[in-house]
């Protein structure tokens, strides 16, 4: 590698770790956003002096004001790679993680983006420090290198939304058996089966009653219960929440009792979920065995074993 060309990596790897240090600490900065109307009160509060328009872009977070903005312009270079599909699915993983941090498909193009950067710098950064102790590699192996972190980089947003999506479902599925059991109370005592929903919004938070609380807001602006039901049902992807949204909507359709549905279905989630704990309980010795031959054996052996040991070397 030549000195020209060493000194061109040097100083393309230390720009990439400056922008990686201004992510990190725009992302550990990042406050709670100033909404509009705070600021529209700040300006006509009496008593109050005057604020500018530039202290009122300052007093935004960090993230707001350098990090969306970059994410979003780097999603526009992702996006002449990504086709429309693509866009689609991102947002329907999205919708099964939750949209976490409120992100949208142009931000997330943008994140896969940052990442892939970042992956390339610290590539970049990894090779240069590595050459006191090995030698220094080739341009080929440089190039190499770098490319695999940035396709790495660019990937590994994908496997935190999945794990994000994976969470999200599993709290989902965990709460959704004392959720009906409570809905279908409600409804046995007289409440309308919307009524029903709203009241236990009210009562408790979680992604389950976050997703009602949108079937909700969904009705009000002129959507029809099936549709809306649906719409749990695309944001989910739990196969116990689509059995009970199956069920209201056919009941809903038949002229079926919502009350005797909603108990049934109650019994069957209940049913649903000491299988599934009984079967998590069968796994549970195949996955302790690992872990006992591993650790918990060599122990074992050298506690029982350990003092026959010189004996035996003194005999032979």
């Amino acid at each position: 590698m030549t000195l020209s060309t060493l000194q061109l990596s040097l100083a393309i790897s230390g720009l990439l770790a400056g922008s990686i240090l201004l992510i990190v600490f725009g992302l550990a900065l990042r406050t709670n956003s100033v909404t509009v109307r705070d600021r529209l009160e700040s300006l006509g509060r009496p008593g109050k002096t005057t604020v500018t328009l530039e202290e009122l872009e300052l007093s935004r977070p960090f993230a707001d004001r350098v990090i969306k903005p970059l994410l979003k312009s780097m999603s526009r270079l992702a996006a002449r790679f990504a086709p429309g599909s693509n866009a689609e699915s991102i947002s329907h993983k999205l919708n099964l993680a939750g949209n976490p941090r409120n992100l949208t498909v142009e931000l997330f193009l943008g994140l896969k983006m940052a990442m892939a950067i970042v992956g390339a710098g610290l590539s970049l950064a990894v090779q240069f420090l590595l050459p006191p102790f090995i030698p220094v590699p080739s341009l080929q192996s440089l190039l190499l290198y770098t490319v695999l972190a940035a396709v790495a980089g660019f990937f590994l947003p994908e496997l935190w939304l999945k794990d994000e999506a994976r969470k999200r479902q599993k709290r989902i599925r965990k709460v959704l058996p004392d959720t009906i059991d409570v809905l279908s109370m409600s409804v046995e005592a007289g409440l309308g089966f919307d009524a029903a929903v709203s009241r236990i919004c009210q009562k408790s938070s979680n992604p389950l009653t976050y997703e009602f609380d949108r079937y909700l807001t969904e009705l009000r602006v002129g959507k029809s219960r099936r549709e809306a039901l649906r719409q749990i049902q695309a944001r989910t992807g739990v196969d116990d929440l689509n059995t009970f949204v199956g069920a209201v909507i056919q009941a809903d359709q038949l002229g079926v009792s919502i009350a005797k549905t909603l108990r049934i279905q109650s019994e069957q989630l209940r049913v649903k979920r000491r299988q599934r704990a009984e079967q998590q309980a069968q796994k549970a010795p195949l996955k302790m065995l690992f872990p006992m031959i591993l650790f918990i054996f060599p122990s074992l052996f050298v506690v029982i074993l350990g003092p026959s040991i010189p004996v035996i070397m003194g005999g032979l």
